[in-house]
């Protein structure tokens, strides 16, 4: 993974005093990332994100951590059916110059008004209700999705955000509910190993149990 530009402050957007807003509403510095995040080519099997300011790109993930993903989206799509929400994946989420790409959300099945004017993405208004990152290996991924994911998507408001974790002792799963925007963080933390099952408590996926059958023994 490479990171571009420097980062922006941790708990809150740029507030310099020398970052004039543009057209877009973005300051000088979050409009050139964004043009420069649009005009990237990556190979294939790379995606590029904006994350606190910074464009990170990164590989897709090993076999383990597709599969994961794979066996949580065949979960949810049965839990799912039938209305009105849907699950997700490798789409844009796209929140005041800032652009993720989540392993998996939920959202509305009308995602129309939700678009960006562009059609580059949906904004984070969309994903109401669940975000899960699945984490990869190496350092800088596991910050990506434990530290700085953890906080964008309490900034923006995401009411429930997942992370799925092989490299946490034994594996674990992470629940977190209730974000504050101001503080990037969130109230509710629910964090269990593997093997003991634990329930999403909110939104559309309300009920839905992520145990053994997803996360499996722990992965290398």
């Amino acid at each position: 993974m490479t990171a571009l530009a420097a980062e922006r402050p941790k708990t809150m957007p740029d507030t310099r005093t020398d970052s004039v807003p543009s057209a877009t509403g973005l300051s000088e510095d979050d409009e050139v990332l964004w043009q420069a995040w649009k005009a990237m080519e990556l190979p294939e099997g790379y995606r590029a994100e904006i994350i606190e300011g910074a464009i990170e790109v990164s590989p897709t993930g090993r076999y383990s951590h597709t599969e994961t993903i794979n066996l949580l989206r065949d979960e949810l799509v049965v839990f799912l059916r039938g209305g009105d929400f849907v699950v997700r994946n490798d789409g844009n989420v796209i929140h005041e110059g800032q652009v993720w790409v989540p392993d998996l959300y939920i959202g509305p099945k009308d995602r129309e008004r939700y678009l960006t004017d562009d059609g580059l993405g949906v904004t984070a208004a969309a994903v109401r209700l669940v975000v899960v990152e699945v984490v990869s290996p190496g350092k800088r991924n596991q910050d990506r999705d434990r530290v700085k994911k953890r906080r964008e998507y309490a900034r923006a408001g995401i009411p429930v955000y997942v992370i799925i974790d092989d490299y946490d002792t034994a594996g674990t799963v992470t629940v977190l509910t209730d974000p504050q925007p101001e503080k990037a963080d969130w109230v509710g933390v629910h964090r269990v190993p593997y093997g003991t099952e634990v329930t999403i408590p909110e939104g559309p996926a309300k009920g839905f149990t992520i145990g053994e059958a997803i996360t499996g023994a722990r992965r290398g």
